[in-house]
């Protein structure tokens, strides 16, 4: 997207360490160039981790002093959105630990994900530094599903000595002198805040939206959805279409057709090829908006596009490409182009070793009795015409 300002949204995933909520910010701010400065801040966490947050962030006021110290806007704790997940009856979930439990928060997580990630002006950051490691696998999964090339995935990294010290939350302008007890209380050693350093690594991730469909709701059910579809997209086999050979090439089987066959079963494969009305998607998937009414290859200019081919086959001076032009001088009948596609269907079938592959070749119908269209099901990916 070329938009250069986005709508700048934080979502975390924590549970009882707070402190990589304002570390991650600290690294937005001061680690990343340009800054990010959030527009929105959520965080997904338990009920025990949403008490945490509320204690020692903002009753605490480190929140608060995070922005003052840096002399930046501030953003009110009313204004950070803090999901709770919850339980298959609504209850606020302590911790995460059942199977139930897990399915909850994935599916909150990627219900959120999907939602956000529908605003073409939002860009978001996402940490998975907090919470159990399944809150985490969760939140860079659904961001695979639906993240866009612009989102972002971190995870905040503290040096180990500071990394959960309940004293530190940032790395402040001036030194302090944070304090190490041991179970006892007592201090048995201390460090200065200068030495430590707060860097975001920022984890790469493969960008499946618009590769899938993704119409499902939970978690589990989109996974298995979009497995099919990748499924689909890597089982069909290269159609490949050689016209001076005459040939449909399937892989590693090579199916011979007659001219006037293969010109129209090229011509169904060109709209995929030419007029798709999504040309960014890379998969096809159970897509047909590019099928043709029959009625639409009738016209001379249709069948003028399909000399084209013709041409190539015999040679742009055959009298044969005179003869089929004035055969059919108003461009092929209805009836001659249903049984042509007839004909083409059985060819396939016949060349065909595997029965199963016949409906991914074949020229299939789509819609209602007297409103249907007709295409090839292959990837457009896999066609190939010489």
């Amino acid at each position: 997207m070329a938009n250069e300002k986005y709508q700048e949204i934080l979502i975390f995933v924590a549970g009882t360490t707070p402190q990589i909520i304002t570390e991650t910010l600290y690294a937005l701010v001061f680690g990343q160039d340009p800054a990010v400065f959030p527009d929105e801040v959520h965080v997904i966490t338990t009920q025990h981790g949403k008490e945490r947050i509320e204690d020692e962030l903002f009753q605490k006021g480190r929140w608060r002093d995070f922005f003052r110290e840096f002399e930046l806007e501030p953003i009110s704790p009313e204004k950070v959105n803090i999901m709770v997940v919850t339980d298959s009856r609504s209850r606020p979930l302590d911790d995460i630990r059942e199977a139930a439990h897990n399915e909850a928060v994935g599916d909150l997580i990627a219900d959120f994900i999907r939602k956000k990630a529908g605003d073409p002006a939002s860009r978001l950051h996402c940490s998975l530094a907090g919470g159990r490691k399944t809150m985490s696998f969760y939140l860079g999964s659904a961001l695979q599903l639906f993240g866009r090339p612009w989102d972002r995935l971190y995870h905040v990294l503290v040096t180990p000595e500071f990394e959960s010290h309940p004293g530190f939350y940032y790395k402040p302008r001036k030194n302090r002198v944070l304090e190490v007890t041991n179970p006892l209380g007592k201090t048995i050693r201390t460090l200065n805040t200068r030495d430590a350093a707060i860097t975001l690594a920022e984890l790469p991730f493969i960008r499946l939206r618009e590769k899938l469909s993704l119409e499902a709701k939970p978690f589990r059910e989109l996974v298995a959805e979009g497995q099919k579809d990748l499924d689909t997209a890597m089982v069909q086999q290269r159609l490949e279409v050689n016209l001076q050979e005459r040939t449909v090439k399937v892989g590693t089987k090579t199916i011979e057709m007659v001219p006037v066959l293969l010109i129209l079963y090229c011509a169904f494969l060109r709209e995929k090829l030419d007029r798709c009305p999504y040309p960014d998607r890379t998969l096809c998937l159970d897509c047909t908006d590019c099928f043709p009414a029959l009625v639409d290859f009738t016209s001379r200019e249709a069948l003028e596009a399909m000399v084209d081919d013709y041409k190539t086959i015999y040679g742009p001076l055959s009298p044969r490409v005179g003869d089929l032009l004035d055969q059919w001088d108003q461009g092929f009948e209805i009836e001659a182009l249903r049984q042509n596609v007839s004909k083409i269907n059985r060819t396939l079938r016949e060349g065909l070793d595997d029965e199963t592959m016949f409906p991914i070749y074949a020229i299939t119908a789509v819609g209602k009795h007297g409103s249907k269209r007709h295409g090839v099901r292959v990837e457009k990916g896999k066609i190939r015409i010489t």
